[in-house]
């Protein structure tokens, strides 16, 4: 079976002074749960898929957190089965693949209070409403 980890890049975290790429994720899940790294590709993969919007550290801020293990929980279930039978948790691997990267689980709270309101994000600044234009389709 061809893996499924879609990511090549090494990221680093200085605390845990060690480099994880994806494959390795899964392998540590793998010891810890059972199974293959590949039972735990998918998961690894949403958690990083930030990175093809903002292929740099900060793609953390939107599923490195709580809330993205919540997210994990609602997308894949609360459990599942692994290939050696083992019933696992989805949230469980979201957390394992956080604290791998930074050592522990922000909160939300954590990113976006470093974060400058800008005017856009209130929606006061939108611009004039212009005429929808409906396009006929078929006859």
């Amino acid at each position: 079976m061809k893996p499924r980890y879609i990511h090549t890049y090494i990221h680093t975290h200085p605390k845990l002074k060690s480099k994880m790429k994806p494959f390795l994720h899964g392998r540590k899940h793998a010891k810890k749960y059972g199974g293959s790294p590949d039972d735990y590709a998918d998961i690894d993969d949403f958690i990083d898929s930030s990175k093809i919007a903002f292929p740099d550290i900060r793609h953390r801020a939107l599923l490195h957190s709580s809330f993205g293990c919540f997210i994990v929980e609602q997308m894949f279930g609360r459990t599942r089965i692994n290939s050696a039978g083992v019933t696992y948790s989805p949230r469980d691997i979201a957390e394992d693949h956080i604290i791998q990267d930074l050592g522990f689980i922000p909160t939300v709270e954590k990113y976006l209070n470093n974060m400058v309101a800008q005017p856009w994000m209130s929606g006061t600044n939108k611009s004039p409403n212009k005429q929808t234009k409906f396009i006929p389709i078929g006859d």
